[in-house]
């Protein structure tokens, strides 16, 4: 049976000089059982397409408690109650602030959706569309 879950979110884009905030919609399906899915609205991008980063389940959990990196992709507390997800490409660095309680919590539901053994963190997760 395929199960999907999906909670939005409210989250801060981090630039050079300010922050802009913008909505995220969580996301985590039965069949794609290590993988958490952000997904940008699209006014967020050049080509007013949704844009959606995909990362390891697994990466996003050890994210929260320390930095974790795995290929592009980079997660770190940022203070006492934020989390920042960067995205590493050539073109430059974007980073993205969310409330760690709000991925905790989506975490915490995906478990209920699929279990959190036997995920591989497989490079191909990480691929992210900017």
């Amino acid at each position: 049976m395929y199960i999907a879950l999906e909670q939005p979110t409210g989250a801060h884009l981090l630039t050079d000089h300010n922050e802009l905030a913008v909505p995220v919609t969580l996301r985590h399906t039965s069949d794609d059982p290590s993988a958490v899915h952000l997904v940008f609205p699209a006014w967020i991008s050049l080509d007013e397409e949704e844009v959606i980063w995909t990362v390891a389940r697994s990466l996003l959990a050890e994210g929260l408690a320390g930095p974790a990196t795995l290929d592009a992709i980079r997660i770190h507390p940022h203070g006492p109650t934020h989390t920042v997800v960067e995205l590493h490409t050539p073109q430059g660095i974007a980073a993205v602030r969310f409330t760690t309680a709000d991925l905790h919590r989506f975490l915490v539901r995906s478990y209920e959706v699929t279990e959190r053994s036997g995920e591989p963190m497989e490079p191909a997760l990480d691929l992210g569309v900017a």
